[in-house]
């Protein structure tokens, strides 16, 4: 019963970002508005860590679950990746490299911050 509790909470701020979005238009996505309300609430202690510990989990361990429709999508679209690989493959290799450099420096950044 407390995964869904923790599952109702997680929930009705992700329903709260796409409310947001709908009703003030905002070219953010609301899933994105979502997480960044799940960031203030948890930064400022209105939702404890331990409010959704268990579903954030649960979440995690089933991650590979979520790329499913993603691998579906690209076996059903394969003709038109077919068609443009060459960008598509220097897209996911500049990317991963400029995501991994980000990624890095920020790591460095806040180690250094810690120290």
């Amino acid at each position: 019963m407390k995964i869904f509790r923790q599952f109702v909470i997680v929930a009705l701020i992700a329903f709260s970002g796409e409310i947001i979005n709908y009703f003030f238009e905002t070219p953010i996505p609301g899933s994105i508005l979502a997480m960044i309300l799940l960031l203030i609430f948890l930064t400022t202690g209105f939702i404890k860590l331990h409010m959704i510990d268990k579903f954030a989990e649960f979440v995690l361990n089933h991650l590979a679950i979520f790329f499913i429709p993603a691998g579906v999508s690209l076996i059903k679209n394969l003709d038109q990746l077919k068609a443009n690989w060459f960008p598509f493959i220097i897209i996911v290799v500049i990317s991963t490299i400029v995501i991994m450099v980000v990624t890095g420096l920020t790591i460095q950044f806040i180690m250094s911050r810690d120290n």
